[in-house]
Formats: C-alpha cells, structure tokens, sequence
C-alpha cells in the first residue's frame, strides 16, 4: 500500500520545486539568452558560465548537504536558503558584462544549491519511500519544464533586447523567490525519523565518497553513472535550445511551439510516475531513453513547425521521463538518514559532470557555426541542429553503458 503524505507536504512540494525550477530556469536558460543578446556572448562564453555554475553547485550541495544531516534540520537551510536566493537574483538587474554575471551566477548558484539541491533534494529523500518515490519524481521532474512554461508566459509580453526588461523580469522573480522562502517557515514539515548525523562534519562530509560506501552501495553509484551520461546528452543543445529557436529556425513566436509541447510532456511524466513504482527502473528507462532519441532524430532533421514540435514534444518527455526515473532509483538506494550526505554524489552526477562535460561538446560542435552581423555592427553565432546530433551520440553511448552494468544499474 502506497505511504500518504498527505496535503501540507504535496503544497510544499509543488510550490518550492516549482519556484526553484522557475529560478534555475532563468539561469540555466535566460541567462545565456540574456548575455548573448545584452552583450553578444560567444558559445565558450556561454560554456563558461554553464560550467562555472556547475562547479559551484557541487560544492556547495556536497558541503551544505552534509551539513544538514549533521543538524538533522532542512528546513531552516530551505526557507533561509530561498530567501537570499532570491535576493541574489535581484542583483543581476545591475549587471553590465559577461564577466560580472558569470561571477554572481556562481554567488547565486550557492544559495540556490544550498536551498534546493541539498536541502529540497534531501528533504523529498526523507519524506518519501520505496511506495510513492515514482510519483513524488514524476511529479517533482515535471517541474523544470512546467517553471519553463510559466517563465515563457511570464516574459511574452516582454523585449528581451531591451536591459528594462531584463531589469523588471529579475525583480519579480527574485522577490518571488524570496517570499518563497519565508513562507517555509510555515509550510515545511520535517520528517518525522531523520536524526542528526553520528559521525564528526569531516567524516559526515567525505562519507559517500569512501571506497568502502561504493563498494556497500555499488547499484547507487552505477545509476549516478547513467545518469551523469543522461545529463551530459541533454548539456549538449540545452544552453542554446532557445537561441537555436528564435535565430536559426526563425520562430520568434517559439513559445507557442514549446508551451503546448510542454503541457503534455508535463501530463506524460506524471502519469509515467505509476508505471516507475509499479514497473521499477528496469523497465521504465528504455522507454524515456526512446522517446529521448527520437526526439533528437526529428529535430536534427527537420526544420518545419510540425515536425520541430513533435521533435521537442518527444524530446521534453523523455528528458522529464527520464530525470523521474533516474531520480526515483537513486533516492530509493540512498541509505537511511544520509540523504544530505548523498545530494553531493547526486549533484555531480546530476549537475557537475554533464555541466562540465556537455555545454563543452556543444561548443565544440558549433566552433564554426554560421554568424549574423547585429544592427550595432557585433557578430553573433547561430547554433546549428548538430547539437541534437552530438547529443543523440551520447544518448546512445548511455544505452552502452547500462548494457555495460545490466546487473547493478538495473535491478528494481
């Protein structure tokens, strides 16, 4: 029988995974559009960023995560953590170069990890078990493609090549986020069994990345393996997933493409949350892993409206599908009462390896990549549709590697 959890939980859920997701959002994706048309970045501009802020986002969740399991608390890391995330946001309506944002992108990045990466992720760890875990990921990976649509709908009515603009979109989030985060105070739960940790900080801290853990909890880090690849695949064309929209294919009304598609992504991954718990990761990663592919497939080759949006529908699925299946095996196999612990190997896996490795690739594969001339005599790059090809070649090398660890990635 399935473990209730009743409605406080599922409030807090919803409203701090989505308001996260919309913050990570605005950086993962609106930041590389927001200096690429303030200050005309290049791609390695672009890649910088992206993996400066990876960086920054295991670090952090590896030092904060165990810090929380030594307080046993994470609602204090979540509300307070939140709560100067957005302040931190705020502050981008000042900046004026692409040096500067990468720096208070990795300033922001601390606080959101610490909120989000280490405290969320270890909090929906302690809340859940092995009875709901496929509907909490299912439910919980929805997120990062339904905070897309909300900013989308957010910014239509907004000139993304005005600085006033940019100025009005950070305020309102970064406020929001904020408010966000004093309303934890109320609405969070602890759960009712975590305890702080018995070991000393240093050892609490360097626990997970013992030989002897891996050895103990070999199916956790084989999964993380997949998943870093996974999350590599998807690093390839997802910081310039937008700019490859509006510019090279010409939709400056992408957002009407992309909303609909995200809906039923959306509605496909938390309906794919029963078949996780009833089927287990066995069965239900080559499924996400399919639609994944062919997603890729129509988006590589082809450059009309239609097939552009079931390309991006089947795409969104999968990766949503996938981060759900992904995420529920790895909180089932984290040991009891080190989930804060674990958020750091997570966060590398998840975050730091495919922030390093992926937007990396992508620039490599759009090192001569066709430019326009701007109105103000600057040169910009236009990415290509070889990013989805680049990243269809990892995504496959993914279905090598859990060939390769059968026995330990996937049992159930």
């Amino acid at each position: 029988m399935q473990t209730k959890l009743g409605g406080k939980f599922w409030t807090a859920m919803l409203i701090f995974g989505l308001m996260g997701q919309v913050a990570w959002v605005v950086e993962n994706m609106y930041f590389n559009v927001f200096i690429y048309k303030m200050f005309h970045a290049s791609a390695s501009d672009i890649s910088v960023m992206v993996m400066a802020s990876a960086v920054t986002a295991a670090v952090t969740t590896i030092l904060m995560g165990a810090a929380s399991d030594m307080l046993g608390k994470r609602k204090a890391f979540m509300s307070f953590g939140y709560l100067i995330w957005g302040l931190t946001i705020i502050s981008f309506a000042y900046i004026r170069s692409v040096m500067l944002t990468i720096v208070m992108d990795c300033v922001m990045t601390f606080f959101g990890s610490t909120a989000n990466d280490a405290a969320y992720n270890a909090w929906l760890t302690d809340r859940g078990d092995s009875t709901n875990r496929g509907k909490i990921e299912g439910i919980n990976s929805m997120m990062p493609l339904v905070s897309i649509l909300v900013v989308f709908g957010g910014f239509m009515g907004f000139d993304l090549d005005k600085s006033s603009s940019w100025r009005t979109i950070y305020y309102i989030i970064g406020i929001t986020t904020a408010l966000i985060g004093l309303l934890g105070f109320y609405l969070i739960e602890e759960a009712p069994q975590i305890r702080r940790a018995e070991l000393p900080y240093g050892k609490t801290l360097a626990y997970s990345f013992l030989p002897s853990t891996w050895r103990d909890n070999r199916v956790l880090y084989g999964v993380l393996l997949c998943f870093a690849v996974f999350g590599i695949s998807i690093q390839i064309f997802m910081p310039y997933l937008l700019i490859y929209y509006e510019q090279t294919l010409g939709m400056k009304n992408y957002v009407l493409i992309l909303a609909p598609a995200i809906i039923l992504a959306a509605v496909v991954t938390a309906l794919y949350g029963r078949v996780i718990d009833r089927r287990g990761f066995r069965f239900s990663v080559w499924p996400a892993l399919g639609m994944l592919a062919a997603g890729y497939v129509l988006l590589f080759f082809f450059r009309g409206m239609l097939p552009v949006f079931i390309g991006s529908l089947l795409m969104m699925s999968g990766y949503l599908t996938g981060m759900a299946v992904f995420g529920a095996e790895i909180r089932d196999r984290i040991p009891e009462n080190r989930a804060g612990q674990f958020q750091g190997v997570r966060i590398i896996g998840q975050v730091f390896i495919p922030g390093l490795i992926g937007p990396a690739i992508g620039a490599f594969v759009l090192r001569n990549a066709a430019e326009i001339t701007n109105s103000d005599g600057t040169v910009s790059f236009l990415p290509d549709a070889n990013i989805f090809l680049a990243a269809l070649i990892v995504l496959l090398v993914l279905g090598g590697v859990l060939l390769l660890f059968k026995r330990p990635a996937a049992e159930t």
